[in-house]
């Protein structure tokens, strides 16, 4: 299949970018992530030591040029909608810029957001209003940086109807995703929610195409198909269900590959369970990550407190502050305990003589004195209690805890029977 030949181009016609509007899908519970979304939507939900999930698909409109933006909430949405107005206000109104709250409002039904069609349905007077050329539709729970300016020039010289982002998986893992049947013009011949014995590439035996749940729609064309969706009675209202199928055999429907430069399948995430949310801050450890984020040319915006240095303190033999193989935020004090191979959030504490290793520590969480904590998630706000040990006895852990099957233990304040009302 061939790739697109605009990947990572570097510049692309300014006036595509301009009349598209991103919308970002944000709406989502995220329940395989269990005590981490009681409080929060799953893209609230903080990532890469000071990151929220909806940053990555913010920031990559803002750096492919895209800067009409809707975040479409619903699931308890207060720590997103807060997260959202003190992080990114800083568009200008006065140049079209924006990046506005769409709560679901009842505009067009008497019922909350049903699908992710009908998210984009139920607010389609107010897209209507701003007349844009195209629709950017994303998912606001994934891990990844993308230059939509590229998938969009894609589409427009395809002369595409819909564009749909799309990843190279194993024909194992192709079941829990939206699977496509393509032909050698990468144009999409059928498309299956996680089926049970998914379509292989052309030309390969072992891979199929997933989509990312990244569309680009002519905004015309989506409107009829929204309105003829909302006007089917069984349809569960949903992109990959109902519409997609619906208009593949009449329309023209492709595919972009999300290739690097090399023409290798880029970084991806779906950290939407306890082992993948923790195995991907694990990877940003790594000395050289597939994620960089360090680099300058497609930062990651957010908004974050202001807050001092991190400090390590103590140099005793048997106290000294330290951490090795690490990520820590600032705000972070490390009192002469040891942190090995671990991430630490903003304004985290680790008292001495305590161990933390492989674990991820979100923000404003205390580790008492001598305690040990290995391939943990200690939840915002946790204070650990003196000579606490987690991550040692999983048959132990799982009596007052989370612990995932792939062994990591999760720990909410609830759980260690602290009162906490409230989640940012």
């Amino acid at each position: 299949m061939p790739r697109s030949k605009h990947q990572n181009l570097d510049h692309l016609p300014t006036h595509l970018t301009r009349n598209t509007i991103a919308l970002i899908l944000a709406g989502g519970r995220g329940s395989r992530l269990h005590n981490m979304t009681d409080w929060r939507a799953k893209p609230a939900v903080p990532f890469g030591g000071k990151f929220r999930i909806i940053d990555f698909p913010l920031s990559n409109c803002i750096n492919s040029g895209i800067r009409k933006i809707g975040v479409l909430t619903q699931y308890k949405a207060d720590s997103l909608i807060r997260h959202i107005q003190l992080g990114w206000g800083f568009l200008r109104g006065e140049f079209g810029e924006y990046v506005d709250l769409l709560p679901a409002q009842q505009r067009i039904e008497t019922s909350w957001y049903e699908g992710t069609a009908d998210a984009v349905f139920q607010n389609i007077d107010i897209l209507r209003t701003r007349n844009p050329e195209f629709i950017l539709v994303l998912a606001g729970d994934h891990i990844y940086k993308m230059d939509y300016g590229a998938m969009l020039l894609d589409h427009v010289e395809n002369e595409a109807d819909l564009t749909i982002g799309c990843l190279e998986v194993s024909l194992e893992e192709a079941s829990a995703f939206g699977v496509m049947d393509v032909d050698d013009d990468r144009r999409v011949k059928a498309f299956v929610e996680k089926p049970e014995n998914p379509p292989v590439m052309p030309g390969r035996k072992d891979t199929a195409l997933a989509s990312m749940g990244i569309y680009i729609f002519n905004a015309g064309f989506l409107f009829e198909q929204l309105i003829k969706d909302a006007d089917t009675k069984d349809s569960s209202r949903d992109f990959g269900n109902d519409i997609i199928p619906s208009v593949i055999n009449n329309y023209r429907v492709n595919a972009y590959p999300f290739l690097d430069i090399q023409g290798q399948q880029s970084y991806w995430r779906d950290v939407g369970t306890i082992d993948a949310y923790w195995k991907a801050n694990m990877e940003l450890i790594g000395v050289n990550p597939d994620l960089n984020l360090y680099d300058h040319t497609w930062p990651i915006w957010t908004y974050q407190d202001q807050t001092p240095p991190a400090k390590f303190v103590f140099d005793d033999d048997d106290r000294r502050g330290q951490a090795v193989d690490s990520m820590v935020s600032g705000g972070c004090i490390v009192s002469g305990a040891t942190v090995r191979h671990s991430l630490l959030f903003s304004k985290v504490r680790v008292n001495s003589y305590s161990l933390v290793e492989h674990s991820v520590i979100l923000p404003e969480s205390n580790i008492g004195r001598h305690c040990k904590i290995s391939k943990a998630i200690i939840e915002k706000g946790c204070n650990i209690p003196e000579g606490m040990v987690i991550g040692q006895d999983l048959e132990e852990d799982a009596k007052r805890f989370h612990v995932s099957p792939g062994g990591v233990v999760l720990v909410t304040p609830e759980m260690l029977g602290q009162k906490r009302h409230y989640v940012r």
